[in-house]
């Protein structure tokens, strides 16, 4: 067996992950909004160690700070997955509407005409997603992360297969 074909393995459950995900999307968003409050558990956890390698009480007291509040807000997330599912939510909108906006003021100010209407496009279709989770809002919070997730690992799959496909050596040569 070569190498190509661990990672056609890999995509190929990168998109069976995200398909599931894509069938039972609230079970996705909890996966999703516990994976996130365990990866800031880890990281304030990491920072609080790191804090006292630092320099200084000025520096060694703000990554404690930082380290705390990383912590907690993990902490939070884990404890009460429902609260976080909704304020997880409510950010990944926000980013939405913000990264949309971003682009469509950008496409107006590129001196790269070719590249403009792909942007007003990527703008408004984030624009368009963050207006449909706020109208839909509280119920579009049980859904959101999970088919955020889903498209994540579909589109993460199909690349890794393609990958595979294209590192896969030829068996016709000859």
């Amino acid at each position: 067996m070569k190498r190509w074909i661990w990672w056609l393995i890999a995509g190929l459950l990168s998109l069976a992950g995200g398909i599931i995900a894509l069938a039972y999307p609230l079970a996705a968003t909890l996966t999703a909004e516990l994976f996130a409050g365990w990866s800031f558990i880890l990281v304030g956890i990491f920072v609080l160690v790191s804090a006292f390698n630092d320099q200084g009480w000025g520096a060694r007291a703000m990554a404690i700070l930082l380290g705390i509040l990383i912590l907690l807000f993990g902490i939070s997330l884990v404890a009460n997955p429902m609260a976080g599912i909704i304020s997880l939510t409510i950010v990944s909108a926000i980013m939405l509407l913000i990264f949309g906006i971003m682009r469509i003021v950008l496409a107006f100010s590129t001196e790269l005409s070719q590249l403009r209407w792909a942007l007003i496009l990527s703008g408004a279709l984030s624009i368009i997603l963050a207006i449909m989770i706020f109208s839909n809002f509280p119920q579009s919070a049980a859904a959101v992360l999970g088919i955020f997730l889903a498209v994540e690992l579909i589109s993460n799959g199909i690349s890794l297969i393609v990958l595979a496909m294209a590192r896969k050596p030829d068996t016709q040569a000859g």
